[in-house]
């Protein structure tokens, strides 16, 4: 499976039940996104963890959940790019999400960014998903 598809359904399924947390197994990657979210103002919380069992350690995150007064931070994440279908955009091609209410993050030589950054650096890339 797309870790990163798993690690935003995983968000999304526990804001819908009101969890205050989410643990996912840690990879750079996903770490990265779930940062850009948290300075994005979708997130309260993002740290790396070790969890000792008995023969070996294992890094996890640990992501804290952001609710407004009238419900989740996240009302909608829309996946675009997928392992089947990869989707390419131009720095120039980056438009807004859902009228300046959203955010888009983009995968750049530069590494992983949100798509205002992506836009001010002149960078185009794989474009991941939007969130709103």
């Amino acid at each position: 499976m797309y870790p990163i598809s798993d690690m935003l359904v995983q968000i999304m399924n526990a804001q819908a039940v009101n969890k205050e947390s989410v643990v996912l197994p840690f990879s750079r990657m996903k770490f990265d996104v779930a940062n850009i979210m948290k300075a994005g103002g979708y997130l309260v919380g993002v740290e790396r963890k070790t969890r000792k069992t008995k023969k070996s350690e294992h890094e996890q995150i640990f992501i804290t959940l952001k609710y407004d007064g009238h419900g989740p931070a996240v009302s909608g994440i829309k996946i675009i790019s997928r392992p089947s279908r990869r989707m390419y955009i131009k720095a120039s091609q980056i438009k807004p999400v859902r009228s300046g209410h959203g955010m888009a993050v983009v995968s750049t030589p530069k590494g992983i960014m949100s798509s205002k950054e992506a836009r001010k650096q002149n960078l185009g890339g794989e474009m991941l998903f939007e969130v709103w």
